[in-house]
Formats: C-alpha cells, sequence, structure tokens
C-alpha cells in the first residue's frame, strides 16, 4: 500500500499490539523508557517537523492522551504523502525516563535535523519580496535563547536568521526545537563561518545593517524604514564583537528607563522585530 492510501481513522495506523489495554501478565511490546530514542520532542515542534516534507522521521512515541490532538497532524501528513514510520503509542512513565527535565507534552520523535540555508539563499529570496527583514545572531549559544528567537522571527513575519556555525547550537538540538514551538521548520536559518564577511555580503546585495547595542546613539523612533534590512544582535555579557560592530550601518539601541536597565537578548530581540516589522505595516510594506 502506497504512504499516501494510509489512513489514520481512530486507532487505525498505529502498532496493533499497542491498541488497547494488554491482558494481565502478557508480554508488552510496547517501546520502554530505555528503548525510546528521541531527538524531538513536545506537541508544536513535532508537529511542524512530522508535516514538514523535507525532514526524515524514524520513530514517533505518542502517549495515550496526546495520540487524538495529534490525529489531524497524522492525517495532514497522509494527504501530503510523507514517508513516516507507524506511530509508537506509549506510557508517560517512558517518555519521562527518555527525556528527564523536558516538557514532551506526550510526544516524541527521532527526527534528521532540517535543511540548512546560507546568505546566498536569504539574499536570493530577497530579490522576489517587497520587503526582507533578516535577523543576525553573534555568537548567541544558549538553545533557550536562540529557540526563542526564532519564534519570534518567525511570529514578527522576519524572513531568515543568520547565525555563525561554531558559536551557536545546531537546528537538531531537543530544547532549541522546544523553545522556537515549530519555528525551525518555518524559517530559513542559515549558518556561516565568518559573521563579518557576511555583513558585507549583505551590504553588497543593498541590505541596510542595524545592530542592537546599548551604546547607540539612535533609537527604533529615529531611524529611517528599510525595505531591505538585517538585524544583528550579540550574546549576553560581551554583546557585539568588534569586528561585526564595525560592519553595522547604525548602531540602535532600546530606551529601557527602568531600574533594569537590559533585556534578555531575547526578549530585546522580540521588541526590536515588533518595532521594525510596525514601521514597515505603517509605511504600507508587508
Amino acid at each position: 500500500m502506497r504512504n499516501s492510501d494510509r489512513k489514520y481513522p481512530g486507532r487505525a495506523g498505529f502498532r496493533k499490539s499497542e491498541q488497547g489495554k494488554r491482558p494481565a501478565g502478557a508480554p508488552s511490546n510496547r517501546p520502554s523508557g530505555s528503548r525510546i530514542s528521541a531527538n524531538l520532542y513536545g506537541f508544536h515542534a513535532v508537529s511542524a517537523a512530522w508535516a514538514n516534507p523535507e525532514r526524515d522521521f524514524s520513530a514517533l512515541y505518542l502517549t495515550e492522551p496526546a495520540r487524538a490532538g495529534f490525529e489531524p497532524v497524522l492525517e495532514r501528513a497522509v494527504a501530503l504523502g510523507l514517508k513516516r514510520p507507524t506511530p509508537s503509542i506509549v506510557e508517560k512513565a517512558d517518555l519521562d525516563r527518555a527525556l528527564p527535565d523536558s516538557v514532551h507534552q506526550g510526544l516524541a520523535g527521532q527526527a534528521g535535523p532540517p535543511p540548512e540555508s546560507c546568505a546566498a539563499d536569504l539574499i536570493a529570496g530577497s530579490e522576489i519580496r517587497p520587503r526582507t527583514l533578516i535577523l543576525l545572531l553573534d555568537q548567541v549559544t544558549d538553545p533557550h535563547n536562540v529557540g526563542a528567537i526564532l519564534r519570534s522571527a518567525c511570529a514578527f513575519g522576519a524572513n531568515g536568521v543568520v547565525m555563525q556555525r561554531k558559536h551557536a547550537p545546531g537546528l537538531e538540538n531537543p530544547v532549541l526545537a522546544k523553545t522556537a514551538c515549530g519555528a525551525v521548520d518555518h524559517i530559513p536559518v542559515a549558518y556561516e563561518t565568518n559573521l563579518a564577511r557576511t555583513l558585507e555580503q549583505f551590504k553588497a546585495a543593498g541590505f541596510f545593517v542595524l545592530a542592537l547595542d546599548e551604546r547607540g546613539a539612535q533609537t527604533f523612533t529615529d531611524i529611517k524604514d528599510y525595505e531591505k534590512c538585517v538585524l544583528v544582535l550579540g550574546a549576553e555579557g560581551p554583546g557585539l564583537r568588534r569586528l561585526v560592530r564595525e560592519g553595522a550601518d547604525i548602531l540602535v539601541r532600546l530606551p529601557t528607563s527602568g531600574p533594569i536597565e537590559s533585556l534578555n537578548v531575547s526578549n530585546a530581540a522580540a521588541v526590536a522585530l515588533y518595532a521594525l516589522t510596525a514601521r514597515g505595516s505603517r509605511s504600507g510594506g508587508g
């Protein structure tokens, strides 16, 4: 039977030995916690990856309570004709053991990473749209922060994110993917070796580069609206490295005035993204 002909009505499509309760004393064929191998967890992260045609899966694990909510995602994958493994129903305790200290929500999977992009891909994409906003993260290494930034970038309509290859978590990082809530499957992410050189590449293609820095003389209300823009954010603590900072056209700051003088980089990214996209909306772009 072709993959596109598979159906998931009710319990169909799940392993037969895993349907319903087994008789007392009967052997269990369900994967135990020690036999669950998963690098992706959480409803949004697993759902986005499962429905992404460019993702490969070798396993999917669901608890019985999570199964019903995941049915539409299974049906969508079938409608798309995606090749996917048969889901396995497991106990929550087994997922807890396999994924300690994680909020898995009863869902986990073993999946290959999403495809990478490069700066040239993001530049090429800018040629077919009226406005393009790219984020460039200078050695932001915490997967929680990167995941939150990807989520905000996706929510505010950014067109891509660039990170340094040696100083950033990979998209296959399960904490990053869970925090991003599926954004890794919806926004292109490019890994580059030399970020200062990458900024020059964007500038040569007509992009204006804004770097978020507390020493900036201007705020987002002071700057012009740019059709092609790169927003640069540095790691908490060290901030932007010198060559990356010098590659910016303007240093811009957030006008904080309370007793807390700075924001977490992921929060700062969300505020800056809103400021930039709101300006674009008022000018009639989008």
